[in-house]
């Protein structure tokens, strides 16, 4: 008989529950050691040969990942030894109304502030928009929304940020790019190391910019070759604004107008791909909220038909300048909180003039589940995402005109409960 069958019941016990742990550790994922040791070996053997093949410099290199070490906190990783999964909670995320997008406390900070930094800003802004062509109050609506005009601080070193999420997250590719996009900002003395501060995505300084924007779009106010987006309000108004006119801002054009929008005029036309002279849109007898004219230098131009509630709220006809806001974050009511804001901060506090109405108690996943029913039957919805973006809202409207219902292009309970 062993020494073990011979020990005392509840040492046993003891002695039976530390080999069930070590044979659960024998299995586990890796510890954050082990993970640390596998980080440092990746960046050697994977990351640095395309680093250098790149033109990145063996001292810069270094210094970006010196004492850096992943950080298992941040959201959206796949632990080595595991495999990605979708969270219980985010499948039963609740979907809300469009309008609580719009909440006063939000936009009404981002405006004040805005109207504040405007006279504050007042020769610089001039400076920009005439370099630029984009109007100071959209760039101070995005300052703002983005980082509460540089309040928001940047507590994340970049290079954790964007190593971690390039050696271990569910979009390695995405950050891989941008990874070795920081690093080339390093190389080209565009930002010292120590500077390279981020978000938690690992978006830089006051614009949030990825590496690859800020690239691409960073802008030195003086017109130099040196932006500095984390400290200088100059050149961070200037490389948002150098962003929209890259993306086609145009110059003169605003970003579009609140419109009523008859029954007779389906809510299935929405969408950028659907475009029509603003002449036409007003002689379907889509008309301004406020009752004036639309603008004549505006009838011969091009318009889009924007219901981002379906029936169910504000609708809008909107300029290209729009979906040029839009690239900044790709959703409709982010362009469409930029675009009030900006109104606000040029024209004084006003809501809209339609309401955003109640929505039906359903979950992300119901409006995943009736994207997958309508792609079934061969509509594009865009993404099953349980985002209903304009694919799906015209999408819906489509389906209901054809099977004898009201078209409101915006889920219901009903309607879940028909396609799902």
């Amino acid at each position: 008989m062993t020494e073990f069958l011979r020990a005392p019941p509840y040492q046993q016990v003891i002695t039976i529950f530390l080999a069930i742990l070590i044979a659960l550790g024998a299995s586990a994922p890796a510890s954050a050691a082990k993970i640390d040791d596998q980080f440092r070996a990746w960046l050697q053997s994977d990351l640095w040969p395309e680093a250098k093949a790149k033109g990145i410099s063996r001292k810069t290199f270094d210094a970006a990942f010196d004492g850096i070490k992943p950080n298992l906190k941040l959201p959206d990783l796949v632990l080595p030894g595991e495999k990605a999964t979708t969270p219980q909670k985010q499948h039963q995320a609740e979907f809300g109304s469009p309008g609580a997008y719009f909440a006063e406390r939000t936009i009404g900070a981002v405006t004040a502030g805005g109207r504040a930094r405007a006279a504050a800003n007042a020769s610089t802004l001039a400076v920009i928009e005439k370099r630029f062509g984009v109007p100071g109050e959209i760039l101070l609506a995005i300052w703002g929304r983005e980082t509460g005009f540089g309040a928001a601080k940047m507590p994340y070193d970049a290079f954790e940020v964007l190593g971690t999420k390039a050696f271990m997250s569910t979009k390695k590719e995405f950050y891989r790019t941008e990874l070795l996009a920081a690093l080339e900002i390093v190389e080209r003395g565009l930002a010292p190391v120590g500077a390279m501060k981020s978000s938690w995505a690992g978006a830089l300084g006051q614009p949030q910019f990825m590496p690859t924007s800020f690239l691409k779009h960073a802008a030195a106010y003086n017109g130099g070759g040196r932006a500095d987006i984390w400290n200088s309000v100059p050149d961070t108004l200037a490389s948002i604004a150098n962003y929209l006119d890259h993306y086609g801002w145009v110059k003169g054009r605003g970003w579009g107008f609140e419109v009523t929008v008859p029954t007779a005029v389906s809510c299935s036309l929405e969408g950028p791909d659907q475009g029509k002279k603003i002449s036409q849109w007003a002689a379907m007898g889509i008309k301004r909220v406020d009752g004036k004219p639309f603008p004549a230098s505006e009838l011969k131009a091009e318009g889009f038909l924007l219901m981002p509630a379906g029936r169910s709220g504000p609708a809008f006809v909107v300029t290209p300048n729009f979906y040029v806001i839009k690239e900044y974050n790709n959703s409709d009511l982010y362009g469409l909180f930029i675009a009030h804001a900006a109104d606000r901060i040029a024209h004084g506090d006003s809501n809209f003039a339609g309401s955003w109405g109640a929505v039906d108690n359903l979950y992300r996943s119901d409006i995943a589940a009736l994207q997958r029913s309508l792609e079934a039957k061969g509509y594009d919805v865009g993404s099953a995402d349980g985002l209903p973006g304009f694919k799906t809202r015209r999408s819906i409207g489509i389906w209901q005109a054809k099977n004898g219902r009201a078209a409101t292009c915006f889920p219901d309970a009903g309607l879940v409960s028909v396609l799902k």
